[in-house]
């Protein structure tokens, strides 16, 4: 387990002390860090982060890789290979999965960092970001009316086949995008392009957030604005989900809805009772 231990940041030597709450936030931690909308670069990073909490997160399939490693799992054993990582992501931020990714825009997920006075006292924060919307310009059209047409080269598909011949009487068939559309199954004249927009059909937008913490919050608690995610033509706008971040306290640790603090006292204290002030986090 050394590998997906590591993976994951947590540096134990032995898995029955890693709770499921230690695991659940190193993974959300983790997977904002190296989420493709974030780090396209990284596709592969997330998604062995997300095979390595897959893996953790189940006994079966921990017991599987403990006996035959990685390729134990992946030939089908403990519920069928390896699942998602997008899934597994939406799982814990939200998105339906892989059909509602296509009717609608993709989430956009931000982690605030907040401290355990803010859980506990509540608080309102704001937050600045940029978003996508459609161009008011040319609404979302991308240029002039009519100057949009479907592309001749895929035929509005937005995606090319090419037939290759490996040996006579055998030919490989090649798909891949669109060159002379990029993908999009229609094009425009540079002449006709909207100026606004440059014929992307959106614009980047700043955006503030009001974000109202409530009292009794918990560390990774999401809080969603609907329809507040990127816009695209064509699609539903998604969600941005706010993920809080609990930094440590100096002096009080939260487990379940109890506080928790050490108190160093002397022996003659411990054998004899005492009282000391203590101050609260709402002073």
């Amino acid at each position: 387990m050394a590998v997906f231990a590591l993976t994951l940041d947590l540096l134990r030597d032995n898995l029955s002390f890693m709770r499921a709450e230690e695991l659940k936030k190193a993974y959300r931690k983790l997977a904002l860090k190296y989420h493709p909308d974030k780090n396209p670069n990284e596709g592969e990073k997330f998604k062995q982060i997300s095979q390595a909490y897959e893996v953790l997160s189940d006994a079966k399939k921990r017991e599987l890789y403990d006996k035959g490693g990685e390729q134990a799992i992946k030939e089908g054993g403990a519920g069928g290979g390896f699942g998602s990582p997008m899934d597994i992501f939406d799982m814990f931020f939200g998105g339906g999965g892989r059909m509602q990714r296509e009717r609608r825009g993709k989430n956009v997920v931000h982690q605030l960092t907040v401290t355990l006075e803010d859980l506990y006292n509540g608080a309102a924060r704001k937050l600045a970001l940029q978003k996508n919307v459609i161009c008011d310009k040319c609404e979302g059209r991308g240029g002039k009316k009519g100057a949009v047409e479907c592309c001749p080269n895929c035929r509005g598909t937005g995606m090319q086949i090419r037939i290759h011949q490996i040996v006579p009487g055998m030919v490989q068939q090649i798909q891949s995008v669109c060159m002379e559309c990029q993908g999009h199954g229609e094009r425009i004249s540079p002449k006709y392009r909207c100026k606004s927009c440059n014929g992307r059909k959106i614009v980047r937008e700043k955006k503030i957030l009001e974000v109202h913490i409530d009292k009794g919050m918990k560390d990774g608690q999401k809080i969603t604005f609907h329809g507040e995610g990127d816009q695209e033509p064509g699609l539903e706008p998604g969600d941005i989900i706010i993920v809080l971040d609990q930094k440590d306290h100096a002096v009080f640790t939260r487990r379940g809805e109890d506080l928790f603090m050490c108190m160093d006292i002397q022996l003659v204290e411990a054998l004899c009772g005492f009282q000391k002030p203590i101050s609260t986090l709402d002073n």
